[in-house]
């Protein structure tokens, strides 16, 4: 046994070392298959916005039901129904999976067809402005066939094979033209040949297109035109316009297995931008751990030796001028001069505790999801399970963070110990529901499918009430009944005076160097976490998130302790803060990315969407400050000890 778990660590670390930009893919559900002419489901979900049109910008960030009334889409015969049930983190997200009026069967191709029991709709003048908005706004339909989104093609820049993105263009957009919308879809669904009669789908691809000349014909076919730059369907916006839906279907033979068909949709995009990140990241990383090494070793030796023979001077040699010229023994000063302060209780310790206890829930949920996303138990095909994955994890590590809240606590010598048990679940996951529920109120008045439901807020409120809480607070029991960490030395009575410090030592300077370096390790895949969070994209490169993480959290302790070293031989020791801050400040960067990225990629046309990408991204940034604020403070503890 000891061996096949040898031979499997080793194959997963291989692999990963091979090609970090992959990960394991671990199916979400088990292979369908269908028989000829057997009915295959096609699901709809909601209307997203994407980047698009001549400037190729973000406008929106609030999504719609694909039934709204405004749209006018066809709809079954006994009405919209939900599909399933929806994980929690596909809610949060904001899917909504509901069936749909559309026939398809394995293997039976159709030319033209009409949408059973939807007659010819009428887009009255304020519904085609709504239309026409979305449409300028770029917004995607995304339909889901045997659990497989429907997509557009891209071809790769360099001249590649061609990457699946999810979802097709509710309509077009011109700069001199009024937006016409697509009424019209053919449907290229791919299928494998499992044998023995059995089919299963493996890729869908919709090329929607706009006909004002499509038209009914009876109750089970219709003309669908043909498509013309002069026969497009634009919405009048002063009167009412008539539009028919009508579809086709082309089934094609592939290859490619049931159990890759995802690998289009996962492709990496620009892997040397990438590899770039990687490289870049990985010099800044190995620079300073030689430099905060080589200064440290050979800063701590030059100060172990002017020491120690400091110790063996008599008292009557400091009144001579021989200690004097001896190195300046006597005028020295530096880190032992306070090493009775070092280890002194920092002002407000209480909060403290509380952010390192919420920190360590941070950094432990976000490796280990990290960690599953790699190995595949993360799945693009089980919607929402990055999001169930983070909130479960978070709560079930309340126990580390109340134990690690107290022990700190104790350590500081705190006495107000109800306060820290209560505070440690509350405090922070208070300040992120809050905001959560505020952005929210937003998306209710717009009537936006990416509200969350008011019985889902109670939801997300009875597992941290019920599962987190308790954790927490047997892990603080059991942290205060722990034996308070002791330090190496003894703390004096009376506190030391703090000289003046230098420029590049003040709190405002200190942060913005050492938050600088982190940052720049994470800024090229922070791009592409942006794409895929505001943009509604498929993010599964979780191996170089995994080596960027790791190359973050060293390069936050490299700078942090260097810093701090300095900041003792200032005679500064009141580190706890400042380690917990400066490294923290990567997130002011975070959220200053943010708003760049805001400047370059997006252009919004409405408040609601402004309110929700600022709010989002600072609710983020926090969440960042407190994760690399608690990772670097045990870093430097470790250090000082």
């Amino acid at each position: 046994m000891r061996w096949q778990n040898s031979l499997l660590s080793s194959g997963l670390l291989s692999l990963l070392l091979a090609n970090p930009s992959a990960a394991f893919y671990i199916p979400g559900v088990a292979p369908t298959s269908y028989k000829r002419d057997e009915l295959v489901s096609l699901n709809v979900n909601r209307l997203t916005p994407v980047q698009g049109g001549p400037d190729f910008q973000l406008k929106s960030t609030i999504s719609f039901d694909y039934y709204h009334p405004a749209f006018h889409f066809c709809q079954p015969k006994d009405g919209p129904k939900d599909v399933g049930s929806e994980s929690l983190g596909a809610v949060i997200f904001g899917d909504r999976i509901k069936n749909s009026p559309y026939e398809l069967r394995m293997l039976k191709n159709e030319t033209c067809k009409r949408i059973p029991e939807c007659e010819e709709q009428k887009f009255f003048p304020m519904d085609a402005k709504f239309v026409n908005m979305r449409i300028w706004q770029s917004y995607s339909v995304n339909w889901l066939i045997d659990g497989l989104p429907a997509a557009t093609p891209y071809p790769e820049y360099d001249g590649g094979p061609e990457y699946y993105s999810r979802g097709f263009p509710l309509g077009e957009h011109y700069d001199t033209k009024p937006p016409t919308l697509n009424n019209h879809h053919e449907i290229y669904i791919d299928y494998h040949d499992d044998g023995a009669g059995q089919y299963s789908v493996v890729g869908v691809l919709v090329r929607p297109s706009s006909r004002s000349n499509n038209k009914i014909l009876d109750e089970n076919s219709a003309d669908c035109g043909y498509e013309d730059e002069n026969n497009r369907l634009s919405l009048a916006e002063e009167g009412e316009t008539s539009v028919t839906w009508t579809y086709s279907v082309l089934w094609r033979p592939s290859s490619t297995a049931w159990g890759t068909r995802w690998d289009t949709y996962l492709r990496v995009v620009d892997p040397p931008i990438h590899w770039f990140s990687l490289v870049n990241s990985t010099v800044i990383v190995l620079f300073l751990t030689g430099t905060v090494s080589a200064i440290l070793m050979r800063a701590l030796k030059k100060d172990f030796a002017r020491y120690n023979r400091l110790d063996t001077f008599n008292l009557d040699d400091f009144s001579t001028t021989s200690a004097v010229a001896e190195d300046g023994v006597q005028e020295d000063s530096g880190w032992k001069l306070v090493h009775g302060d070092v280890f002194r209780s920092p002002k407000n310790p209480l909060l403290l505790s509380i952010f390192l206890g919420n920190g360590t829930q941070l950094f432990f949920m976000t490796g280990i999801t990290i960690m599953f996303a790699l190995v595949g138990l993360v799945s693009p095909s089980w919607r929402g399970s990055l999001g169930t994955t983070m909130i479960l994890l978070y709560t079930m590590f309340g126990f580390v963070g109340g134990y690690t809240s107290a022990r700190v606590y104790k350590t500081f010598g705190g006495d107000a110990w109800k306060q820290n048990i209560v505070f440690t679940p509350v405090f922070i996951p208070a300040i992120v529901f809050g905001t959560f529920f505020l952005l929210n109120l937003f998306l209710w008045a717009r009537r936006s499918s990416g509200a969350v439901p008011f019985t889902t807020m109670l939801v997300i409120v009875c597992i941290w009430f019920l599962v987190s809480v308790p954790l927490s607070f047997v892990g603080s029991w059991v942290g205060f009944k722990q034996p308070a960490i002791q330090a190496p030395v003894k703390t004096n009575q009376i506190p030391r005076q703090i000289p003046p410090s230098t420029h590049y030592l003040r709190p405002l300077p200190s942060m913005l160097l050492v938050g600088a370096l982190p940052f720049g390790a994470i800024s090229v895949e922070l791009f592409f976490i942006m794409n895929s969070l505001w943009s509604d994209k498929v993010y599964y490169m979780f191996g170089w998130l995994f080596i960027c993480y790791g190359i973050m959290i060293i390069t936050c302790a490299s700078v942090t302790v260097m810093f701090i070293y300095y900041l003792l031989c200032a005679e500064n020791y009141q580190w706890q803060w400042r380690a917990f801050s400066s490294a923290g400040a990567s997130a002011g960067f975070v959220l200053a990315y943010s708003l760049l990225y805001w400047m370059i990629k997006i252009r919004f046309s409405g408040l609601t969407s402004v309110v929700l990408f600022i709010g989002y991204s600072s609710l983020i940034s926090f969440l960042f400050f407190v994760l690399t604020g608690k990772s670097e403070h045990l870093s430097q503890q470790t250090c000082d000890h």
